[in-house]
């Protein structure tokens, strides 16, 4: 700031010097046109200020825009000083500064078209987080939940969140959300209620199906989680705490997750996220940034901070499929308690066993397949129709609907022998 001084200091005194060199010719002059020289007088001190302004304003352009117009409408209103009636006569309008004015195009000074400059203001990334949320809140419901209580009146008893994703009202929401419900309302973006139907719930993937009678449904367009990206945008939406159509934005931080459910099976090919998730957000969608549901909220560790879970919008397809043709999904059992546990490693080199881990039998029940195969307490199974099995979710995963009513060969390790049993699992 110093140097800016100084420089304009220089110019005053160059002025100075040159004033004072041609003052005896100055003199000379008023005596001999006394008229004329209070006129150039004016006229060089008015040169002097503009000059000394335009100065002080060039230096400091770098430093602050704004003083080069605030040095160009000073020396501006010397000039009109002393010319003013030269303005007034000839009807001249002053100039307008617009930057002092804060003036907008097409409008008044400090006024505008306040909506194209809100526009202008928003960064790529909350333009696509803006247009997301208006197209996909839409789609999603509010639940309340009340259930029976042992007097068999119904009390409320939380709620959760849910979309729309087929136009004769279907909605996915969470197991944990509509489980053990006896009544449901569905409130919908435009404030309508409606009561809704439980067509069928998953625990062992945390999701249930609602049904409503409802006209003029915007059903979410659903995506495809296997082309979902660690690092791309997701956008939630819900009901946190009963505040309606909640917005949090955040990034997929990481793929192929899993979760355990209440029934004790894990949650396979689950989406971890940043963006937030509180008690309400639950059945709720996430987003890409294309509008597209990519999965449904389920989860967060609430002793963390940004670790929230969401179930994959393709696992989430193929269990409500299921539940509007069946009302259950249905899977196959053996009939076993079992545990996790390692393989001894003189048996597993011995019988050139890869894995290692596999499951150790810990009861049978009674009249199940796995009696009926001859299992006993202590066998290891190693082999499931010649998948290995490294642990006991790996076994619930192979018991799907389609092991149902097949002959399947079970390898498994009694004792010190290495054995082959046939079982026939059932329907659960």
């Amino acid at each position: 700031g110093g140097s800016y001084w100084l420089l304009a200091l220089g110019c005053w005194l160059k002025q100075t010097t040159e004033d004072t060199e041609d003052a005896e010719e100055q003199n000379d002059f008023e005596n001999c046109h006394p008229e004329r020289s209070e006129a150039e007088s004016r006229d060089n001190a008015v040169a002097f200020v503009s000059s000394l302004s335009a100065a002080c304003g060039l230096l400091t352009i770098l430093k602050d825009p704004l003083c080069v117009s605030a040095s160009l409408c000073l020396c501006g209103e010397v000039v009109l000083a002393e010319s003013g009636s030269e303005a007034q006569s000839s009807n001249q309008p002053m100039a307008e500064v617009d930057w002092l004015d804060h003036k907008i195009p097409g409008g008044e000074p400090g006024g505008g078209d306040i909506a194209a400059l809100e526009n202008d203001a928003l960064d790529a990334y909350s333009r696509v987080v803006t247009s997301v949320a208006a197209r996909a809140s839409r789609s999603v419901v509010k639940i309340e939940v009340f259930r029976r209580d042992r007097r068999g009146e119904l009390r409320p008893a939380g709620g959760g969140s849910g979309f729309v994703f087929t136009p004769d009202g279907f909605i996915i929401t969470n197991s944990h959300v509509a489980h053990g419900g006896a009544k449901f309302l569905v409130q919908t973006l435009d404030g309508e209620t409606h009561h809704g139907i439980l067509t069928g719930e998953d625990e062992h993937t945390d999701l249930a199906l609602l049904r409503i009678d409802a006209r003029n449904l915007s059903p979410a367009v659903l995506g495809d989680s296997r082309s979902i990206r660690i690092g791309q945008l997701a956008v939630a939406i819900g009901n946190p705490y009963g505040f309606q159509y909640t917005v949090t934005a955040g990034v997929v931080s990481a793929l192929g997750r899993s979760i355990r459910a209440r029934s004790g099976r894990l949650i396979e090919d689950v989406i971890q996220t940043d963006a937030a998730l509180n008690p309400g957000n639950s059945g709720g969608p996430l987003v890409n940034a294309a509008g597209e549901v990519i999965g449904v909220n389920t989860a967060a560790i609430a002793s963390a901070q940004g670790l929230c879970f969401a179930i994959s919008v393709n696992t989430a397809s193929f269990v409500a499929g299921k539940l509007i043709q069946q009302g259950v999904v249905r899977r196959s059992y053996l009939g076993i308690q079992a545990q996790t546990a390692p393989i001894y490693g003189a048996l597993a080199r011995f019988h050139a066993i890869e894995t290692v881990n596999a499951v150790l039998v810990l009861g049978v029940e009674e009249q199940s397949p796995a009696q009926t195969a001859g299992l006993r307490i202590g066998d290891v199974i190693t082999h499931f129709d010649g998948h290995a099995v490294e642990g006991v979710d790996a076994l619930h995963k192979l018991l799907d609907e389609n092991a149902a009513q097949r002959t399947i060969r079970l390898q498994l390790l009694r004792g010190r022998d290495l054995l082959e049993v046939f079982v026939i699992p059932e329907l659960a």
